[in-house]
C-alpha cells in the first residue's frame, strides 16, 4: 500500500475500510499531514492483494488493524516488518519505509505522468517539494 499508493506510515494507518473505492479505484486519504484530506489511485493488482488481505483478515474499521482487532495497526511494527523484510531481501542500503513513497514518487514521471499531478497524488503544498 505505501509503495503502491504512495503513502506516508501514518496514511497506511489510518486507512479505514470505508476510505476505499473499488469501483473508481482511488482510495481517501482523509486528514493526511497539513490535515489536507486527497485521493490516490490504486491498481488492480493492488485491489486484489486488498481483497485477498480482507478475506484472510476480516478487518472491521481500519484496514490494517493491532492484534486486538479494534485499534489500529502500530507505525512501528510496519517499520519492524520492513526492516526484517529488507534484511531477508539482502538489501544493505539504508533505507526505510518512506523510502517506498519516494519510490512511488520517483517512478511517476519515468512514466509520463505530470509533475502536477504528482504533487496532488502526494499531497504536497508546493511544487519544490515534489520535484525534490
Amino acid at each position: 500500500m505505501i509503495y503502491g499508493c504512495g503513502l506516508r506510515i501514518s496514511e497506511a494507518v489510518n486507512l479505514k475500510l470505508s476510505d476505499i473505492d473499488r469501483k473508481r479505484k482511488v482510495i481517501r486519504i482523509e486528514m493526511a499531514k497539513n490535515n489536507k484530506d486527497r485521493y490516490v489511485i490504486h491498481s488492480d493488482n493492488l485491489a486484489q492483494l486488498i481483497a485477498k488481505y480482507y478475506y484472510n483478515y476480516k478487518p472491521k474499521l481500519y484496514l490494517f488493524e493491532g492484534q486486538d482487532g479494534v485499534s489500529k495497526y502500530s507505525p512501528r511494527s510496519i517499520q519492524s516488518i520492513f526492516r526484517v523484510a529488507k534484511k531477508k531481501a539482502g538489501i544493505s542500503k539504508n533505507i526505510t519505509v518512506h523510502t517506498l513513497r519516494h519510490s512511488f514518487a520517483t517512478n511517476l514521471p519515468d512514466q509520463g505522468t505530470d509533475i502536477r499531478y504528482i504533487q496532488e497524488l502526494l499531497g504536497h503544498k508546493n511544487l519544490a517539494t515534489t520535484q525534490i
